[in-house]
């Protein structure tokens, strides 16, 4: 009986991945991703990550390769999806200043929202960005990014809006900071100072701070020398 209980599962399976590849394929990558989050490449296992999909290990090994490919993949996916959402916000048709809010905001939202995403850039920190670098996928999507960032600086700048000494990558560095460090240290922020600024009331408040001290940085006073 077992043994083919064992059967159906995998005839089952074997249906899923002809009749629906993609969807498949984007069910072990958010598996994984879970997975991978929680326990670190070296911590993550294929028999968990397998369990918990719609298919088999074997299918896994076929989409994916080994363990160090689907985790690349899964960076690549993770960066691909806040890419996307940034391509949404259609920037280009907003003056600069209100642009660049509603890009500061989305990150936070984005970040707060994702924290496997967090954790998973962390993880890769500890790595020291080595499967980040192997990913060309991941390089363009990041230069695009910059791009954006540029596009928005450069606007203001002839609006006589930003300082001239406005730049993109760094302005991108001051962004991540922010929103990355009120996922990726709330537990231990949170039980040494209080969970208040993690409440509703002082998630809104510290995205509005967020984008005031951005705006303040980027805005242009006076007359520049």
């Amino acid at each position: 009986m077992a043994d083919t209980g064992l059967e159906l599962e995998q005839a089952k399976s074997s249906r899923r991945w002809k009749q629906d590849p993609e969807g498949v394929q984007s069910n072990i990558l958010a598996v994984a991703m879970a997975e991978f989050a929680d326990n670190g490449l070296s911590g993550a296992r294929m028999d968990e990550i397998a369990a918990k999909t719609r298919t088999s290990k074997r299918m896994i090994y076929y989409y994916f390769g080994d363990k160090e490919r689907l985790y690349r993949r899964v960076l690549e996916e993770a960066y691909r999806k806040v890419r996307v959402g940034e391509q949404e916000l259609d920037l280009e048709h907003l003056p600069p200043f209100e642009a660049l809010a509603k890009l500061i905001e989305f990150t936070f939202d984005h970040h707060s929202a994702n924290a496997d995403f967090i954790r998973l850039v962390m993880i890769e920190n500890i790595h020291h960005g080595a499967f980040l670098e192997q990913s060309e996928m991941i390089g363009r999507l990041n230069a695009g990014a910059i791009e954006k960032l540029e596009a928005i600086c450069r606007r203001g700048k002839e609006a006589l809006l930003f300082r001239h000494d406005v730049e993109a990558v760094e302005l991108h560095w001051q962004i991540s900071a922010l929103c990355f460090f009120n996922v990726s240290n709330r537990a231990t922020f949170s039980r040494i100072f209080g969970d208040r600024l993690y409440q509703p009331t002082g998630q809104a408040t510290l995205k509005r701070h967020a984008v005031e001290m951005i705006m303040r940085f980027v805005m242009k006073s006076g007359p520049e020398i």
